[in-house]
């Protein structure tokens, strides 16, 4: 995670990417559109984890493509956030005011726990 005065910028991870495009591999033997489509799914996701960044500042968490910021979750808007699955865990859920959103976790999932925690306390699982 780089962290800095003024923001908090999780570290990428390619597990999910990498294992959806060898799931494909052997579906290629099943059917070979099948296991294209999902690889292409992986490859896309991979890409994905390659140019996003997750950023929390102290008001709101940011989306960024490379340098450019492309969209801002103020933390005041924020309802409901939660990581699913326990176990294997594949997506986050946050709930804001007006819209639901759900990202792949592209990233560190404990960085983001951790940084959903710090920020986000108010509408923690649970509450």
């Amino acid at each position: 995670m780089v962290k800095t005065a003024g923001y908090r910028e999780l570290t990428p991870r390619y597990a999910i990417p990498m294992g959806i495009v060898l799931l494909a591999l052997p579906l290629f033997w099943v059917q070979i559109g099948l296991g294209g489509a999902i690889a292409l799914f992986g490859l896309f996701l991979g890409f994905q984890t390659a140019t996003l960044r997750l950023r929390f500042t102290p008001e709101a968490f940011e989306l960024y493509r490379g340098e450019r910021q492309i969209r801002q979750f103020p933390y005041r808007d924020w309802r409901h956030w939660e990581i699913f699955w326990p176990g294997i865990p594949i997506l986050l859920y946050f709930r804001e005011v007006k819209s639901i959103h759900f990202l792949p976790i592209l990233f560190n999932v404990e960085e983001l726990r951790r940084c959903l925690q710090d920020y986000c306390a108010d509408s923690a699982p649970g509450d």
